[in-house]
């Protein structure tokens, strides 16, 4: 339930933005522009004929993100309440459009992306927070949902189909994200660790059947309890991004020197980009890199637990757990301490969908954080 502190709080008032948060963010994806330049430099020269290929469409979306989270900044955040069910409906609908013939953008094997002739859009990247706008709006109009289970239930449909959309792309690892984020969600309404511990167990259960369902995800499993047993197949990314992250040792091989981006490290500017990152900068510069980002999820959780009415609290969580999630999630995979599986690192890897979006939520956080007063 609500905690006490923030029943306490008085609505009325405002304050200044969170500043802090907005200067960090903006550095962190100024700074994934650099990383993206020097993973993609080789390939997109062989490629596509400039090194700055990838790097220019990463300054374009930071670019696109900066007047996106200036515009949500200054939009009163109270707003999306009121088309919650608008903005779910709009996310289910563009997870539904990748399987259209025509729309449809499929690479290796995977739809997930709509092509706009002018450029292409991600849908599982907006849906996410889609999905959080209509949750905290379903709690915050009346919080006593969260002591029955038929309560939480339009919840908990809203994110099942939200994932099941996501994991026919088929993508795991986004789909994984938006249930770990639907769970903090019902958790931070109020819902008590048993019923959540009920929602679970069929979730474990089916995680395994998933992955038995797909052979690749098998083979991805074995390659991460034994990458050595396929070292030019399904181990080989997981050892070259090792390979880099070892390669850096405490200081780095020195910015835009990293080997391992010369088509050794499939993926090197996305979903494997802190590899080459950790590779050039080493131990260090990564700390300092996650310091950065470890600041943004406290700036959010500060922002959450500072917030003078429901909908504000849940939303903030939902974005700074969407943040959180996936930049675990991305560290872990890297750093072979769970499965490879293609999740990008926010506001790092490249991607224009991401960026932007991820840009404009953290607007939204930052327009609460005004409210607050904090």
């Amino acid at each position: 339930m609500f905690s006490a502190v923030l029943k306490r709080r008085i609505v009325s008032g405002g304050g200044k933005a969170d500043i802090p948060l907005a200067v960090c963010v903006s550095v962190i994806a100024v700074f994934g522009v650099v990383a993206v330049y020097s993973a993609s430099s080789y390939n997109a020269a062989q490629s596509y004929g400039s090194p700055f290929f990838f790097a220019a469409k990463q300054a374009e979306g930071v670019a696109i993100g900066l007047i996106a989270m200036f515009i949500t900044a200054h939009v009163d955040y109270r707003k999306y309440a009121r088309f919650s069910l608008v903005f779910l409906i709009v996310g289910l609908a563009l997870l539904a459009l990748v399987f259209v013939p025509g729309l449809s953008v499929e690479v290796y094997g995977a739809k997930r992306w709509i092509d706009l002739k002018l450029f292409t859009v991600q849908p599982s990247e907006i849906s996410k927070f889609c999905l959080v706008v209509f949750i905290a709006s379903y709690f915050a109009k009346k919080p006593e949902r969260t002591r029955s289970f038929i309560g939480m239930l339009p919840a908990l449909a809203a994110g099942g189909a939200t994932c099941a959309l996501i994991i026919v792309e088929p993508n795991m690892s986004v789909t994984v994200c938006v249930g770990a984020v639907t769970v903090v969600m019902i958790f931070a309404a109020g819902v008590g660790l048993k019923k959540i511990a009920a929602i679970g167990v069929p979730v474990a259960v089916a995680v395994p059947l998933l992955i038995i369902a797909e052979p690749y995800r098998l083979k991805r499993l074995s390659a991460f309890l034994d990458p050595w047993q396929s070292p030019q197949g399904e181990g080989y990314q997981l050892l070259q991004s090792l390979y880099g992250l070892g390669s850096g040792g405490l200081f780095g091989v020195g910015l835009f020197r990293s080997r391992q981006k010369f088509r050794f490290l499939p993926f090197s500017e996305s979903d494997f980009i802190l590899s080459v990152v950790g590779e050039e900068i080493g131990f260090f510069g990564l700390l300092l890199l996650f310091l950065l980002m470890f600041f943004v999820i406290i700036r959010g959780l500060k922002i959450a637990s500072s917030s003078r009415d429901y909908f504000g609290y849940l939303l903030s969580v939902g974005i700074t757990a969407v943040y959180a999630v996936q930049v675990v999630v991305n560290t872990l995979v890297v750093t072979g301490s769970i499965p490879p599986t293609g999740l990008p690192l926010p506001l790092v890897s490249a991607g224009n969908t991401s960026i932007i979006v991820f840009m404009a939520a953290f607007g939204v956080l930052i327009n609460v954080s005004k409210s607050n007063g904090a």
